[in-house]
């Protein structure tokens, strides 16, 4: 090209504005890499609602085995090594190029802030390549909305935000409308899971693991303790939970026979559902209280919203309150891309798309989905919990 010829202009057409999006079908390509997984996702938004078009998850398990957890610099060149391959594998499984997609969103945080990077980068390149606008999505936010993707269930409503790194409760306002009643103070439900299943030797990710094994063990053999049960505010304490497992662990014969790891599991999983249950219920008053809902909707979301007890329990909990209660299917549980598409749709529709940045947006180590009108902060690791 000669040096005084200016380059192409990038595409336009419905990706040229970030407005004008309520009433009309678009797709968006979703990337996530918040964490230990690539993915990529293609959500068709219509007025009536969304569709996944594809949906692709490429896991890094051989790439973390031998660190009994997520190493992060592992992770972000695993992230940069798989990005366009994914993305590539979802726009084939949808049977569409990029010439199809109108917008790109991208989980800008929170997370590891070198995975964070690689894929909100990966993102801005296709976005300004195709003159596509890129909404940068709160990974937290993808998980509140994600119940949404399968089931239309109306605002307000009340979630659990229960995974690896965050265990919440929230009342969901609307899209970007969020109130935090109470956190963690400690660690998360899923960390806990992940240092509970490593003492069992059951490697990682631990919370389907211990899950499955749980099933054939006696809940009622190992005392274990159920921390803040009862307390006023509904907020988590798993850290002693986790104490208490390893030291039942240490005075048992080494090594642990297979029923003495399923009922080790199975009273661990019993006491981390009575402590979520517990703490549910004090939310629900205050929801019922200060929301005055029609009725009571229950959501849970995040990669512990998969597991079958905790399951079981917020849905017993749900009908006894004659309310109903929501969790996205087991695979829109843990981390994916489908739900930060959806998310970023839902921006688009709302009017909200410049609120959190677009090729300017920054990769967030810690993003708090409630920045705005914070009710309860008290956890000591503060927003990121």
């Amino acid at each position: 090209m000669h040096p005084e010829t200016p380059p192409p202009a990038p595409a336009q057409g419905v990706g040229a504005s970030l407005s004008g999006w309520a009433d009309r079908s678009f797709v968006v390509l979703g990337v996530e890499s918040s964490c230990d997984d690539t993915a990529a996702a293609l959500v068709r938004m219509d007025p009536q609602g969304a569709t996944i078009l594809a949906d692709i998850v490429a896991g890094q398990a051989d790439v973390h085995a031998g660190f009994g957890g997520v190493a992060p610099e592992a992770a972000a060149r695993a992230h940069a090594e798989r990005l366009d391959t994914v993305t590539a594998r979802a726009l084939q499984q949808a049977g569409l190029g990029l010439d199809s997609v109108d917008a790109v969103a991208a989980t800008a945080g929170p997370g590891l802030i070198g995975g964070v990077i690689a894929g909100l980068v990966f993102a801005k390149a296709v976005a300004l390549a195709r003159g596509l606008p890129l909404v940068a999505v709160n990974h937290l936010e993808g998980h509140a909305l994600s119940p949404r993707l399968v089931d239309p269930v109306a605002f307000p409503y009340l979630l659990l935000l229960v995974s690896g790194g965050h265990t919440q409760l929230l009342v969901v306002e609307g899209v970007g409308r969020y109130v935090r009643l109470g956190t963690t103070i400690d660690d998360a439900a899923g960390e806990a899971f992940d240092k509970a299943a490593r003492v069992l030797g059951l490697g990682f990710p631990g919370g389907p693991a211990i899950d499955r094994l749980a099933g054939t063990g006696r809940p009622a053999r190992f005392r274990l303790p159920r921390p803040l049960l009862g307390r006023p505010e509904p907020e988590f304490s798993f850290a002693g939970l986790k104490t208490a497992v390893q030291r039942v662990a240490a005075e048992l014969p080494a090594p642990l026979d297979e029923a003495d790891r399923a009922d080790l599991a199975a009273s661990f999983q019993q006491a981390v559902a009575d402590v979520i249950e517990d703490r549910v219920m004090r939310a629900v008053t205050l929801f019922v209280d200060g929301w005055r809902p029609d009725r009571l909707r229950l959501v849970a979301a995040g990669g512990v919203a998969a597991n079958s007890a905790i399951r079981a329990r917020l849905m017993a909990l749900a009908e006894r309150q004659g309310g109903q209660f929501v969790a996205p299917p087991a695979r829109l549980c843990t981390d994916n891309a489908a739900m930060i598409a959806f998310a970023g749709g839902e921006r688009l529709r709302a009017g909200l798309g410049r609120q959190t940045g677009g090729l300017d947006a920054a990769a967030r180590p810690r993003w708090p989905l409630d920045q705005a009108n914070p009710l309860m902060a008290t956890g000591r690791k503060g927003a990121r919990a």
